[in-house]
């Protein structure tokens, strides 16, 4: 199953979610009824006896008010949890006591844990996500929070960072990436807040319980405060009831997903020893994996593994059974749990790379070959393989980190240093034009980030074009630490230097989507999307303008755009495509057309970037250009991109205004 299929699904579980959260309310509506006529005295037993049937006794408008006043307090509670978590993954993260890892950390089981995330985010293609670390917890457990790869946050115990080997934990940060990927994170928070909903009837019945027994020993007894006493217990029993059945439909949601990432995880790393090895390690480990937060019961459904005990948890578990899910991914499996002692110091080090420069330079050069010479039916492939790194796309990032400067790589990881690389990458190669980009420079941004631009300046003008994908990825982590008066002047400073020589290429098009998709929702929720879908076919003219723009971006002439546009609208499958002339393209046409594109539905959004990448490959290569753009494209519609495709020539190439 591809992303944009887990992605459809992960909507129909939504969907369900909906349906079977509406039978919770009404089951509570009928039940908040027969309490209240039982308490209130509309039910009379004696009738009953005589014939009279419960029906006929039933006072409908006190059942209608009470099915009104329930519905509002369940969906209130909702309502106001989700709000709370609308802030993203880092809500969630610091509900658990997790504080977040500077980038530029040099504690070394910190920076073991950063090496894997970002080898595993560029293997992927997406910005490597923000990490959280429950500092004294020491269980081994981690989890994935947010609403969508965007914001998206991961957390970890500070147990699975020290006891975890690098392979192990690389297998636990690889299960967490299929939560990302397959949708799950947006689920667990629904399910959150729907729950939340349902225990609020139970938080209700406590304090009216609280107000009726304060109220009774200030006017004695009366049988006024023994009705609210009993409709306040009967009002708890009924919450907490409807919370521990929600909880097993959340337990039933989750263990399956928990398969699921489980095996994607073994796909990812192609080392089922990982991600086993650290179950056995849990299995062994006197802490196991729970998390002793008073939050960590909410989330519970999030974790990598079990993360709290009780005799409710364990009716409703979130999680398989630990042996099955080690038996499932290593048959062979002794029964036997894992009770070595930590990794030495020595493995918290990032490790040396097992491939010589050449061999690194080789592999990169295979990757891009393959691309290069791929036919368009490959096109399919790649975006099967989206969300779903392989081991050479790790073993591809990883090389790219070990030749990567150590200059570049520590000061694209926290914010003084990422604002520079990211001003370097706009740097104009003429001297005249540079000049006044640096005094621009000099003028508005942060003397530190100025003085760190200059320095970097050589080292960044001497990159291959393959590096700038991984720059940017690993620089956006470090960007989303900005304080909220940092980055709107980093945002007026890149508009200023794009827009100093009065066009704006593909590059610097690029640069600004990805940058600004994943880091506008973070500063500013107002920009996050609706979840609305449109219709395919009334954005001809959106998907003819996406379709030019990349068909024009590597080909030479005009016939050879003809011919990739042609190709890729094929692809696509949509009437009334026609290749649009240059002088008919503006960028800002192109903005408004993404952001309409960016309301398809999941396998909408498949055919649009399968024909984005059989435009890409039409001429059997693929520029850095084609490369960005395709890269951009797929930042909007927030899907990961994949190295699958690599820069195999260096180009560039300038859009019409």
């Amino acid at each position: 199953m591809n992303f944009f299929e887990s992605q459809e699904r992960a909507q129909k579980h939504t969907t369900l979610l909906i349906v079977l959260f509406g039978v919770a309310v009404i089951a509570l509506i009928v039940m908040a009824n027969l309490l209240a006529l039982v308490v209130f005295g509309f039910v009379n037993s004696q009738q009953l006896r005589d014939g009279q049937t419960f029906v006929a006794q039933m006072d409908w408008k006190m059942f209608a008010t009470v099915g009104a006043g329930v519905s509002v307090v369940v969906l209130v509670g909702s309502l106001y949890k989700m709000m709370a978590l609308s802030a993203g993954g880092k809500v969630v993260a610091e509900s658990l006591g997790g504080q977040l890892i500077p980038r530029n950390t040099e504690e070394p089981n910190q920076r073991k844990l950063l090496n894997v995330v970002d080898e595993m985010a560029i293997a992927s293609g997406t910005p490597a996500p923000p990490v959280y670390l429950l500092a004294g917890e020491p269980g081994i457990n981690a989890f994935a929070a947010g609403f969508s790869p965007r914001d998206a946050v991961l957390g970890i115990t500070q147990g699975a960072i020290e006891q975890l080997s690098r392979d192990q934990l690389q297998g636990v940060i690889a299960h967490e990436f299929s939560h990302i990927f397959n949708g799950d994170m947006r689920l667990n928070i629904r399910l959150i807040g729907a729950l939340n909903g349902i225990l609020v009837l139970g938080i209700l019945g406590y304090y009216l319980m609280y107000s009726a027994s304060f109220s009774g020993r200030r006017r004695g007894n009366d049988n006024s405060g023994a009705a609210i006493m009993a409709l306040a217990v009967g009002l708890m029993v009924i919450g907490f009831a409807g919370t521990f059945f929600g909880g097993l439909i959340k337990a039933a949601v989750s263990r399956q997903r928990e398969y699921l990432a489980d095996a994607s995880a073994v796909q990812f790393t192609r080392n089922p020893m990982g991600i086993a090895g650290a179950l056995k390690k849990i299995g062994g480990l006197k802490s196991g994996s729970i998390v002793r937060n008073p939050g960590a019961p909410e989330v519970s459904h999030a974790f990598f593994a079990q993360g709290v005990t009780g005799f409710t948890q364990w009716l409703s578990s979130t999680h398989p059974p630990l042996a099955d899910r080690i038996l499932r991914i290593d048959p062979q499996w002794d029964g036997k749990f894992d009770v070595s002692a930590p990794p030495p110091p020595a493995e918290s080090q990032p490790p040396v790379n097992d491939t010589s420069a050449t061999a690194r330079t080789d592999m990169a050069r295979n990757m891009a070959t393959v691309a290069a010479g791929a036919a368009a039916a490959d096109a399919v492939a790649m975006i099967d393989r989206m969300a779903q790194p392989t081991q050479e796309s790790v073993l591809y990032a990883r090389s790219l980190l070990a030749e990567l400067p150590t200059a570049i790589r520590d000061a694209a990881r926290e914010p003084y240093g990422a604002r520079a690389v990211i001003y370097c990458l706009l740097l104009d190669k003429g001297a005249a034009l540079r000049e006044q980009q640096l005094a621009l420079l000099q003028r508005r941004a942060d003397e530190h980030v100025y003085a760190l631009t200059t320095r970097l300046m050589p080292l960044m003008d001497g990159l291959e074009g393959k590096f700038r994908l991984p720059i940017i990825d690993i620089a956006i982590a470090a960007l989303k630490q900005l304080s909220d008066s940092q980055y709107p002047s980093f945002k007026e400073n890149l508009l200023a230097l794009i827009n100093m020589d009065a066009r704006v290429d593909l590059f610097e098009w690029s640069l600004q989507k990805i940058l600004f998709s994943h880091l506008e929702g973070h500063f500013d929720k107002s920009s996050l999307k609706t979840a609305r879908r449109v219709d395919p076919g009334q954005l001809t003219r959106e998907f003819g303008l996406v379709l030019s723009v990349i068909a024009y971006a590597g080909s030479a002439d005009q016939d050879s755009a003809q011919s990739a546009f042609d190709a890729s609208a094929h692809a696509l499958a949509a009437n009334g495509l026609a290749l649009l002339a240059k002088d008919q393209i503006r960028m800002a046409d192109l903005d408004q057309a993404l952001g309409k594109l960016d309301l398809l539905a999941p396998m909408d959004r498949s055919r649009l970037l399968t024909a984005c990448v059989i435009s890409t490959w039409q001429d059997q290569r693929a520029t850095p250009a084609e490369v960005e753009l395709l890269r951009a494209f797929a930042s909007v519609l927030d899907c990961p991109m994949p190295p699958g495709i690599s820069p195999g020539s260096q180009g560039d190439c300038s859009s019409p205004q």
